[in-house]
């Protein structure tokens, strides 16, 4: 596909959708000529978002890099494309880079929505503020997920875990954040670790703790420290350990940003639907 008076041609990728650089818009005669009638731009400069005469423009102001936040704008571009598909026109969409296009896959998915309550997207959220973590004064209120004695009764859907020790309400089941299994003992052969980790198979759970959001009675700990223990706020025993570098998991995974709960050092509590009976499992 060429654009009549030149340009770099756009890229066809979906029926009504097309991608190009900055150059490939010219003119709003050259689009027209290939049925674009909107054009949504990503850029940070403001004369990227020099409306094209005559279309419908959507500006999105991101920078040029790969880790720059252009999820949370994705679903107000999504209504963009598809209020100019649904009338017949198509839509150019110029600048997308590929941290850009991991960013669509993740939106993919979620189901094409920003869900800010699946763990894909707390996990996205927690890599950015962790390459900006040294510039941070204080740590957004929204990263922190409610802690469980301050909020309403845990669903009959969730799990709540406490410590083990005190019996005090750590997090619930929502606030796991899971990762693909790593390859076990092997990763550790560098240290000369051979039986921390096994396989299934041989009695043990590769993952031997839980990796979580942030929980608000975290906060005293994490704030302006990049690593340390992670205790009970009620009788002080060791539950676990967090990183903003990241941590390695027994499983061999390595997890960014780590904040990880030792298995053995709480409990589950299940909340059953018939006579709202609570049972632990121990």
């Amino acid at each position: 596909m060429s654009v009549p008076g030149g340009g770099s041609a756009p890229v066809s990728v979906w029926p009504g959708l097309l991608v190009g650089g900055a150059e490939s818009c010219q003119s709003a005669e050259a689009l027209r000529a290939v049925g674009v009638s909107a054009v949504l731009t990503v850029g940070a400069e403001a004369e990227a978002a020099a409306a094209v005469p005559g279309l419908r423009c959507l500006h999105v102001q991101a920078r040029d890099e790969p880790r720059a936040d252009l999820l949370s704008r994705l679903d107000e571009c999504a209504a963009f494309i598809s209020a100019a598909r649904g009338v017949g026109g198509a839509v150019l969409v110029r600048w997308v880079n590929p941290g850009f296009q991991a960013q669509l896959k993740l939106y993919e998915a979620m189901g094409c929505t920003v869900d800010m309550s699946s763990p894909l997207y707390k996990r996205y959220r927690l890599e950015l503020l962790t390459e900006h973590y040294s510039e941070l004064q204080d740590l957004p209120r929204e990263v922190f997920a409610a802690d469980p004695t301050s909020t309403c009764q845990t669903p009959d859907t969730e799990v709540l875990y406490r410590c083990r020790k005190c019996r005090r309400a750590l997090f619930r089941s929502s606030s796991i954040l899971s990762h693909m299994e790593g390859s076990g003992p092997a990763a550790f052969a560098h240290k000369r670790i051979t039986g921390s980790a096994q396989l299934r198979g041989g009695g043990r759970e590769m993952c031997t703790s839980y990796f979580t959001e942030p929980v608000q009675w975290m906060e005293p700990a994490l704030l302006g420290v990049l690593e340390g223990q992670l205790l009970c706020p009620k009788c002080t025993s060791k539950l676990g350990s967090f990183s903003w570098r990241g941590e390695q998991c027994s499983c061999g995974r390595w997890v960014t940003p780590a904040f990880q709960i030792h298995k053995s050092r709480v409990d589950e509590v299940r909340t059953l639907p018939v006579g709202n009976i609570q049972a632990a499992k121990t």
